[in-house]
């Protein structure tokens, strides 16, 4: 027996297949309805107005061929009106010539049709018969009436013959256009069905799954790659939380034991921790716990990319930390001659963060120096070099990961939280910039940060 998610499952991809599928077939059989439907009446408009026509201009030679004849040679060179009395079929081109007396001197296959003896352009039962009227003048000076008429039951047959076609032609021709465009829907729609399918069973655990891809390169292939891509990003997201979740319990962990630790030895030994000692380790503790937090929210809103972007002028807030570690480490010698001036668009707070870690980061590593440098150009670059020991080449990319401390900065007094770096690069990726590590010349690491500038004002 089907699971209840198995029927939902079923019925909604009968509503998707048989929603899409029936939209466009009946789209396509109405268009196909109105443009073959539009088609056959012109068609037959046109059948009949060409036939029409022509009987039209036959009756016109006919009548100019009459009017010649008896301006050249008279009526009597016509056919007489008893030559043949016993035939009394009406010819699909009959005429007749009437003297000035209304007496009918000429005729051939008017059967006892009864034409027009009056002057000028008439119609005879319009529905069957076009007529076509000319005054002719005979060699001796007599004026005569040619009329002749054309039978239009060619084109009444031929349209009658083919309103039949068409009255089966056309709902035939519209229902092979509907199913041509339901099984070609259904085909089209195929590899949608099997990519929702597939996205439908994925669940949290399950991010490393991957929709098919179809061979055709075509929308629905690009699809497939969009949420192939989609996917690949949700399970990076997935696992980068992961870690940072277990990297920031565990970083959390140390702080709140040496609490733990603090106020369990004060309660079981009062006499044994001074007061100020009790409170400097608080403090101490809490000052970490405030700084990694702080740190998390950064990458947080980073990685979110929701802070406000404003126009930030770099040199500011690099002179500016320049000035902070000279009133910090006065054993230090601090340059910032090379500073230039140099704008950038980004969120103020962040890239303040960046300079800040950068700063810190060189004052735990150096021993006598530490210099900045600021260069603007088709790329903003900072530089913030010590002359420490250097970062070797293996771990200049491990510096930048989350939680990563060296040997010679494991402990927690000059390790810092480990996300100091993190925060610079991820900062710098964000504002579509870059973060490396290197060794200058003289010794000691180089972090370099490089930013697209601000635009240039008008």
């Amino acid at each position: 027996m089907a699971s209840l998610d198995e029927v939902t499952s079923r019925r909604e991809h009968a509503g998707f297949r048989g929603g899409v599928r029936l939209r466009a077939t009946c789209a396509a059989g109405l268009v196909a309805l109105v443009a073959f439907a539009a088609g056959g009446v012109v068609l037959c408009l046109g059948l009949y107005t060409s036939l029409a026509n022509a009987a039209e201009s036959a009756a016109e030679s006919r009548a100019e061929s009459l009017a010649s004849t008896i301006g050249t040679a008279g009526a009597r060179a016509l056919p007489a009106v008893d030559e043949d009395p016993e035939d009394d079929d009406v010819s699909d081109l009959a005429w007749q010539v009437v003297d000035v007396g209304g007496a009918v001197v000429a005729a051939a296959g008017t059967g006892g049709l009864d034409l027009p003896r009056t002057g000028g352009r008439t119609t005879l039962d319009e529905d069957r018969y076009t007529v076509e009227v000319e005054i002719a003048e005979g060699p001796d000076g007599q004026r005569y009436l040619v009329t002749v008429a054309s039978s239009l039951e060619d084109a009444e047959d031929s349209l009658d013959a083919l309103l039949p076609v068409l009255a089966v032609g056309v709902p035939l021709a519209v229902l092979f256009v509907a199913g041509t465009t339901w099984v070609v829907v259904g085909r089209a729609l195929r590899p949608v069905e099997r990519i929702r399918s597939e996205v439908a069973g994925i669940s949290a655990a399950g991010l490393h799954q991957r929709v098919p891809v179809p061979p055709s390169r075509d929308e629905i292939a690009r699809l497939a790659q969009t949420m192939n891509a989609m996917l690949d990003r949700l399970e990076e997201s997935a696992v980068r939380q992961r870690q940072f979740v277990s990297d920031t319990s565990h970083e959390l962990r140390s702080p709140l034991a040496g609490l733990r630790q603090t106020a369990e030895v004060a309660r079981a030994h009062p006499a044994a921790v001074a007061p100020d000692d009790l409170v400097t380790a608080v403090l101490d503790e809490t000052a970490r716990m405030q700084i990694l937090v702080d740190q998390m929210l950064v990458l947080t809103r980073t990685a979110e990319g929701g802070a406000r972007r404003t126009e930030v002028d770099l040199d500011d807030v690099v002179l500016a930390e320049a000035s902070r570690l000279r009133r910090l480490r006065a054993d230090l010698e601090v340059e910032s001659r090379n500073v230039e001036a140099a704008r950038v668009v980004g969120d103020a707070a962040a890239l303040a963060q960046v300079v800040r870690n950068l700063a810190d980061n060189a004052v735990r590593h150096a021993r006598t120096r530490v210099a900045f440098s600021l260069r603007a150009g088709e790329r903003v670059e900072l530089l913030v070099d010590d002359d420490g020991s250097g970062v070797a080449e293996a771990d200049r990319e491990k510096v930048f990961h989350r939680f990563v401390r060296l040997d010679e900065a494991r402990t927690r007094d000059a390790g810092g939280s480990g996300l100091g770096l993190a925060i610079v690069r991820e900062v710098a990726t964000a504002h579509g910039g870059t973060a490396s590590v290197e060794s200058p010349v003289a010794g000691g690491a180089r972090f370099r940060v490089e930013l697209p500038p601000a635009p240039e004002r008008s």
